[in-house]
């Protein structure tokens, strides 16, 4: 690095096996909207969850087309819905445990995981470091550096709340996936932008995915916005 340069700094985001490939899809849009620089980690199990929910199969060697495929189809499966500069975007193979995010001293902000499925929070919480999903997670961790871990299962079983926990008392965040109605949502989309919305929140990741609560009771109701936009 030349004298003068800025040292790129990214997000990790790690996307597991778990249903929910429109979360991590809201999240990387957001990220790369915001002008932050990600490293991609797609798990295997995930690329088959991808299959299944979207028809996107995500492959090592044709990456960017698949990833610049999946981030324009909106969350009810519409392609072409969001115009995405995935420029920002550094791909590692989930297999590659020499990548740069394997170590401590490749400088990074922290890391988001999502959605984080049961299997995922064991690994992390164990130390396992099995792929490096795993292994970028620990190495987080260790470092210091935000984690946040959107958990995406139902129900919760008693083993894998007490690895929750785990990650808890290790100064992970979680955060599940797990949507709210207040802020007025109308479609699925609005949905799923305010579960990755509270995961940028933990990131302290700036966004406009969700409205906020203002402290007015019925802000999100179809009556408040169309008495507001009367009174316009």
């Amino acid at each position: 690095m030349n004298a003068g340069e800025t040292q790129r700094a990214p997000w990790i985001v790690g996307v597991s096996g778990a249903s929910g490939t429109p979360y991590a899809a809201a999240v990387l849009r957001a990220l790369l909207a915001a002008g932050e620089a990600v490293d991609l980690v797609v798990s295997r199990a995930s690329r088959l969850t991808l299959l299944d929910e979207t028809g996107i199969a995500f492959r090592d060697a044709h990456w960017q087309g698949d990833l610049g495929e999946w981030l324009a189809r909106g969350a009810d499966g519409k392609p072409g819905t969001f115009d995405v500069d995935i420029s920002g975007v550094r791909h590692w193979s989930a297999g590659d445990l020499a990548a740069g995010p394997s170590s401590g001293s490749y400088p990074t902000k922290g890391m988001l995981i999502v959605p984080a499925s049961t299997a995922c929070v064991a690994g992390v919480a164990l130390g396992l470091s099995k792929d490096l999903l795993q292994r970028a997670a620990s190495v987080t961790l260790k470092e210091r550096r935000p984690l946040v871990v959107a958990v995406r299962e139902s129900p919760l079983n008693g083993q894998t709340l007490r690895h929750l926990v785990t990650l808890d008392d290790a100064g992970a965040s979680v955060v599940p996936a797990s949507p709210a109605f207040y802020a007025g949502a109308t479609h699925i989309q609005d949905l799923v932008d305010f579960v990755a919305g509270r995961v940028l929140d933990a990131a302290g990741v700036s966004h406009g995915l969700y409205r906020r609560w203002q402290g007015e009771l019925g802000g999100g109701s179809g009556e408040s916005r169309t008495s507001s936009t009367d009174n316009d």
